[in-house]
């Protein structure tokens, strides 16, 4: 008797499909990065008189005489740190030195550390390139998220101490972020280390402070002084196509518009307004937020800055002074 059953011998295991393959590759990507990054993030509780905790953060090591890299914001006004690494270790730590205007602070343990990490070049980074997160988000040691480059070249104002302040030249990322991030690893693919992430904007962006020529001169600054003498202007910048006529005109296609002009600050008292698109500053054209901030040098404070800006449709020239970053 015939069954109405037929097989087909067909297996139940499906072959893998192309989305089944990517997915194996990400995920093998992703768990390379964090095997590699992960012992070198160490969690930071920052203390302060008689060792009470005063705020806790993540740091990089990134040398072979034990320093770490970190967000100022997460060093905060403490001296001294306690240090904790994904393998159980602790150490002591102190404060190198910190700079407020690129967020950026150093710790030197003092007892053993990991290898370091090995770092990379933020300024090769391009929109839509896999980044891995390693921090210590809400007390949990040696978190891993993932996403892709937003945006490169921000330069955002934020929430400081009950002020605020620019942080120029940021990465954007979509890679989570939550307290306990800020100064933790964006790595690349190949397990380079390329930002120190902060959480401090609040508005559900993932940002990092680039790994690059401008951040490394002032690594090397806190190294040997524990400060950077820094120039601002107070200003926040995005890249902006210039328009048609205009590009005719002068030649140029890029420049910064102004989103914000910090009150009181040498922007503002030079005449710059929040809408101006900065075409040149010093004689130079300006495309990139890093353009504007590697003019915000030592030599530079106090003398003048010619600017010129587009401002309803025409050319604006400005003399701004900036003058000395003072931390809050």
């Amino acid at each position: 008797m015939d069954s109405d059953f037929t097989s087909d011998n067909t297996d139940d295991t499906a072959a893998p499909t192309p989305d089944d393959r990517a997915l194996d590759a990400y995920s093998r990507v992703v768990t390379q990065v964090a095997a590699t990054v992960t012992p070198q993030v160490a969690a930071v509780t920052m203390t302060g008189p008689g060792g009470r905790p005063i705020g806790s953060g993540s740091a990089v090591v990134f040398t072979d005489d034990r320093l770490l890299l970190t967000n100022a914001h997460v060093v905060g006004r403490g001296d001294a740190a306690e240090l904790g690494f994904a393998d159980g270790t602790t150490a002591e730590a102190e404060v190198v030195g910190r700079d407020p205007l690129s967020d950026l602070a150093l710790l030197r343990a003092l007892g053993a550390t990991p290898p370091p990490a090995t770092l990379g070049d933020a300024d090769q980074l391009r929109v839509g390139q896999l980044v891995v997160a390693v921090g210590n988000p809400l007390g949990l040691a040696g978190s891993v998220t993932a996403g892709v480059v937003s945006a490169v070249g921000r330069s955002l104002p934020v929430a400081d101490r009950g002020g605020w302040r620019v942080i120029d030249d940021v990465i954007q990322t979509d890679a989570a972020l939550n307290p306990g991030n800020s100064g933790g690893a964006l790595a690349t693919s190949d397990g380079r280390v390329v930002g120190i992430t902060t959480a401090v904007a609040g508005v559900g962006l993932g940002l990092a402070i680039p790994i690059n020529a401008t951040s490394t001169r002032i690594i090397e600054a806190l190294r040997r002084t524990g400060r950077v003498r820094r120039a601002y202007l107070g200003v926040a910048t995005t890249p902006v196509r210039v328009p048609e006529p205009v590009a005719a005109r002068s030649g140029r296609k890029q420049a910064l518009v102004l989103q914000q002009v910090e009150p009181g600050s040498p922007a503002e008292r030079s005449g710059l307004r929040r809408g101006d698109v900065l075409l040149s500053a010093a004689g130079r054209d300006v495309t990139r937020a890093q353009d504007l901030q590697r003019l915000m040098l030592a030599e530079n404070i106090g003398r003048q800055l010619p600017v010129t800006v587009l401002r309803n449709g025409a050319m604006v020239d400005v003399i701004a002074y900036p003058e000395e970053l003072v931390s809050r």
